[in-house]
């Protein structure tokens, strides 16, 4: 079965870092794209961050860029979200995704984790 583990959500105040983890298992993690969502409340999904496990192409939300660091390692099939300099329009839950190509489009990620719920308090 596929499975995406998101973790590493949690309080924080601004100003401060997170790390969050992505780990996968039941596909061909070098083969897929690995994208990082958020959701507050009231809002649509958005694309923050994603990595090609393949070429390590990026991609990064203009709101992200400066602030957040994705990177991948293919041997533990592990895909982190450094986030630092954290306001409090981060807060929110956070998914992470397995799609075929790195994009900012939710509809093009064809395996969803469970969220990790991040809140950053002023």
């Amino acid at each position: 079965d596929v499975q995406l583990q998101a973790s590493g959500g949690g309080l924080v105040q601004a100003g401060g870092s997170l790390r969050l983890s992505c780990a996968a298992s039941g596909f061909t993690f070098d083969d897929y794209a690995i994208g990082w969502f958020r959701q507050a409340p009231g809002k649509e999904r958005e694309g923050v961050s994603c990595i090609g496990n393949s070429d390590g192409r990026t991609y990064y939300a203009d709101s992200a860029k400066g602030r957040f660091t994705i990177s991948s390692d293919n041997a533990k099939n592990t895909v982190y979200l450094q986030m630092n300099s954290l306001k409090p329009e981060d807060t929110a839950v956070y998914y992470c995704a397995a799609g075929g190509v790195v994009a900012a489009d939710p509809d093009e990620y064809d395996y969803w984790g469970q969220g990790t719920q991040v809140t950053v308090s002023s």
